[in-house]
Formats: structure tokens, sequence, C-alpha cells
């Protein structure tokens, strides 16, 4: 019995310095922190949609809003099945500096990985791209366990819904307000160019 209870303890500890040593529960943001527009993009790393707003449409808002210090986006979890909370848990656990290169990575490699008649079949093809991000198996297997994090994902879905009515991703609120229109860039550039 004894034993046991200093194997939960030492787990338990293992996730909590995991915690400290690797990252702060924090949204995944890129660009100026004084910008005057901020673009909150609400996604699901499972969803079709999100995979193609960020690569066709995200790109070009990066370019011509992001790094020119107009605008600062930040990626909103709101999964929409247990895989993206699963594949949102990683990219909380990812270094810093190497969330946004994560986020582009799950959302290139969207089909692959999503494969699998079962979570654990998906865990697995998550846990093969870690590595090159800076997150071994041991901390791949803390991460999903750690309820900080789950919490915290959960949470930002939660205030989604009861602030914005969020129904569905993707999903844009620029500077507090929902935007309405399909999220083709030349309808959001619009949006963008009236806040400057």
């Amino acid at each position: 019995m004894k034993k046991i209870i200093y194997i939960l303890l030492f787990f338990l500890l293992s996730i909590n310095a995991f915690a400290g040593e690797n990252y702060k529960l924090s949204d995944i943001t890129e660009g100026n922190e004084n910008a005057k527009i901020k673009i909150y993009s609400y996604q699901s790393l499972t969803c079709p949609h999100c995979a193609s707003f960020h690569a066709k449409v995200y790109p070009l808002l990066k370019k011509d809003y992001i790094d020119t210090g107009i605008a600062k986006i930040y990626f909103k979890h709101f999964p929409l099945d247990l895989a993206a909370l699963n594949a949102s848990k990683i990219a909380q656990c990812v270094n810093k500096e190497k969330r946004i290169s994560f986020l582009d990575h799950l959302y290139k490699t969207q089909e692959s990985w999503i494969r699998g008649e079962k979570i654990e079949d998906i865990n697995q093809n998550l846990k093969k791209s870690v590595k090159q991000f800076g997150l071994n198996e041991d901390d791949f297997d803390k991460c999903l366990a750690f309820e900080d994090v789950e919490n915290y994902i959960l949470n930002s879905r939660i205030e989604a819904v009861q602030k914005f009515k969020i129904k569905s991703t993707p999903t844009l609120v620029i500077n507090d307000e929902p935007f309405k229109g399909t999220l083709e860039y030349k309808n959001i550039r619009k949006m963008l160019e009236k806040l400057i």
C-alpha cells in the first residue's frame, strides 16, 4: 500500500514540476502587445475549416496586419471533440516560442494525425510529432494528464459561448465584436481597415 502511495505522489509531483518548468497557461498569440486591433480566433484543431483558414487567410493577416504591428492575434481553444482537446493540451505544453509553429504543423498535417478508430490511436499520432517541438514522450503523457491545462482550455470554450455566443469554428472576434460574414480575407480586411 505504501508503495502505491509513493508512486502516486511521485507521479503528481512530476506533473507539477513539469507544469512549472515548461509552460505558463496563457493564450497562444502573435503580434505587437500594444496593437490597436485584437483578433481572437476561436478554433478547433480537428476542424477542416480551421485548417483552411490557417493555411489561406492567416498568412495574409500576418503579413498585412500582424507583422506590421497593427493587429495582435490570439488563438483561442474551442475544441469540438476529444482529439481536438488533447491536441490543444499539447499545444499549451509545447515551449512558448514554438507554439505558433506547432499550430502550423497540426493544421498542415491534420488529415494524417486525426486518423484512428480510437482516441488512443490519435494520441499516438500526435505523440510522433512532438519531439521536433521540444516535448518528449513522458512530457506528452504528463501534459494529457494535467488537469490545469484541461481546465484552462475548457474554460476558454465556456467563456466564448457565454460572452460571444460562439457555436462553430473558426470564429473571429475583432476588438470584442464577433465577425459576421464569411471568413474570406477581403471581408476581414474591410472590417480591419475601418478600425485603423
